[in-house]
């Protein structure tokens, strides 16, 4: 079996979380990958959603190949932080052992419903229905960065929505995320670049 991902496709001077590797992260990009292919329906029905089911699998995946655990929060895990933390971190763990996991279609797009201090590991990937990328899937996992957060890399969005209707929650979204994350892809396709936004084959 060839070795994924390929070595040249991840970058050994990004900062990691204490006692994750590159290794580890190749190993969730190809359960994600696997994982999602078989759930792409979704994505063309609810793409908010497909993301999340990303974010997930990759925090099903760390739990698995890394010191990282999944944090088991029974009744409001979706508004509980973090995601993970490291086994031999207290309760609660301290923010360098956090690790929060975040999937995106959009370059850069970090969005979160607080601004906790932590690590990040942001999940970039694409569908490709054609499968003309990668043969053998449907989503790709073009890009990982893995970035320790604080408060002040934070922005608060208020909500806009009234009782008139419509609008969104309020949000916390990272300030200039194409220059925070610029030298914090861990992992990164070479077989592709963004054009106009969008990862196309390079």
């Amino acid at each position: 079996m060839a070795e994924y991902p390929p070595e040249e496709w991840c970058d050994s001077t990004v900062a990691l979380p204490p006692g994750l590797d590159l290794c580890q992260i190749g190993l969730a990009v190809a359960h994600i990958e696997a994982e999602a292919d078989q759930l792409v329906d979704i994505y063309f029905e609810q793409q908010n959603v497909f993301s999340a089911i990303v974010g997930i699998l990759g925090i099903r995946a760390l739990d698995a190949v890394s010191v990282y655990e999944k944090v088991k929060h029974a009744f409001d895990a979706q508004q509980r932080f973090p995601d993970l933390k490291h086994r031999s971190g207290g309760s609660p763990p301290e923010p360098i052992h956090c690790l929060e996991s975040k999937a995106s279609k959009r370059p850069w797009a970090i969005q979160s419903h607080y601004d906790h201090e932590g690590w990040y590991v942001v999940w970039s990937y694409l569908v490709d229905p054609t499968r003309s990328i990668q043969p053998e899937r449907a989503v790709v996992v073009w890009r990982v960065d893995v970035a320790y957060l604080t408060s002040a890399d934070w922005r608060y969005e208020s909500s806009t929505a009234s009782r008139l209707g419509g609008g969104r929650t309020h949000t916390f979204s990272v300030v200039k995320p194409a220059a925070l994350l610029s030298s914090k892809a861990a992992y990164a396709r070479a077989d592709l670049k963004l054009s106009g936004g969008k990862p196309v084959p390079a």
